[in-house]
């Protein structure tokens, strides 16, 4: 035990704190620590908050925000990874802590198991189910294709869509690999849906790489937005034998990006040949058919007799029955002509002419109403008395 000394030099908490983390800092200016990440907190300032532990021990760790945006590995709870910083101290709280400058998985293993509990989940939650694929549009007018603007990706996509079918395409350029990659994946995913004319088709696409290069599109958020589409996707990551998980959640899975153009798109040479051959099978099959048809219409007509001499026959038949309709017709209008003749006569004897010449008046009042009675009649009116040869005006007298 040291003894006690009233010589020892007396420090403030501050500077205790303050010589402790020059010590550390000098002692660790950079160190690689492998851990698993717990505790994870992203700050509103967006700073990185986070432990690293192993069995036995814990660390805390800071990413600053400007560093976090850069990393190429999107941290999640449980993570492995191996970070690399420098070491110093936190008076206020009296505990010391890594400031990280960069992080990486902490092996490929660690990236598997990961990806391997994330694909178990997503698959329990349905979003592989075969029952969410939709069908490619046979005849594209017009292709989306995300992936990086510059390389081979891209004008290998564009050169083989131009040889077999020749149609509209557009471009939404993204980061494919790095921090950034996943969520400009997701939303050139979403911006796609959004557009008033959207694409009858996407295609997302890019070269080969390693695990670590092709992470951005195991992420969960690009996962959940081609699931979301409501256009049809093709997954075009990596080669034949690399897998992502946007490989099970796509429509189709192409194993190379030429192989997405050449799922997204017919042969125009071969659609052209395969018209004209239709369109010659149809032209056989119709001649074909109209040849059978007259067969059996000069079968019929052997059935039917000579058709001119039917119709001359008919033609025989219809001059009989016009001549007989033209002799009834004039007999019938005779029958008229007799039966209005005397009518006519009848209709004369009749007229009240003929009965005023037999002695007979018709007597009129004043206003020109027929007197039938005695009665009707006033004394002193006037009335008009018509006879065979005229009018007379006579005045009724009393009745003596």
């Amino acid at each position: 035990m040291i003894p006690f000394s009233q010589e020892q030099p007396i420090f403030s908490v501050s500077d205790l704190s303050l010589c402790l983390k020059k010590i550390v800092e000098g002692s660790f200016p950079s160190v690689r620590v492998k851990g698993e990440i717990s505790g994870l907190k992203v700050h509103s300032s967006g700073h990185v908050y986070f432990s690293l532990k192993d069995e036995e021990s814990l660390i805390d760790g800071i990413c600053w925000k400007m560093t976090a945006s850069k990393l190429s590995l999107k941290m999640e709870e449980g993570m492995e990874v191996i970070c690399r910083g420098r070491v110093t101290t936190y008076p206020a709280r009296s505990k010391y802590q890594i400031i990280v400058d960069h992080m990486e998985p902490g092996g490929v293993g660690a990236l598997m198991k990961l990806l391997q509990e994330r694909k178990a989940r997503l698959e329990k939650e349905g979003l592989f189910s075969p029952d969410h694929k939709k069908p490619l549009p046979f005849f594209p007018k017009t292709i989306g294709v995300i992936t990086s603007p510059t390389g081979a990706v891209i004008r290998d996509i564009l050169h083989r869509i131009k040889d077999r079918f020749p149609c509209h395409v557009i471009v939404w350029p993204v980061a494919v690999q790095g921090q950034s990659a996943a969520k400009e994946v997701s939303l050139a995913v979403r911006g796609f849906n959004e557009l008033a004319s959207k694409p009858d088709l996407l295609i997302v696409a890019r070269g080969g790489g390693s695990l670590e290069d092709l992470w951005a599109f195991n992420e969960e958020e690009v996962v959940r937005a081609i699931f979301a589409s409501r256009i049809p996707v093709i997954s075009a990551v990596g080669h034949e034998t690399d897998t992502t998980l946007i490989d099970f959640v796509a429509d189709k899975r192409a194993p190379t990006p030429t192989a997405a153009a050449e799922m997204a798109t017919p042969i125009l040479e071969d659609l052209k040949l395969f018209l004209a051959r239709s369109g010659m099978q149809l032209i056989h099959g119709l001649l074909r058919v109209l040849k059978e048809y007259a067969l059996k219409i000069e079968s019929l007509g052997r059935g039917l007799g000579n058709p001119k001499q039917r119709i001359e026959e008919k033609l025989q038949y219809i001059d009989d029955k016009w001549e007989r309709l033209s002799i009834a017709f004039k007999t019938f209008m005779e029958k008229k002509q007799k039966s209005l003749e005397h009518n006519g006569r009848l209709l004369e004897s009749y007229s009240y002419q003929k009965t005023l010449q037999r002695g007979f008046a018709i007597i009129k009042d004043k206003t020109g109403n027929v007197i039938q009675s005695v009665s009707s009649c006033n004394p002193k009116e006037f009335i008009n008395i018509t006879l065979k040869d005229g009018a007379i005006m006579a005045e009724i007298l009393p009745k003596q």
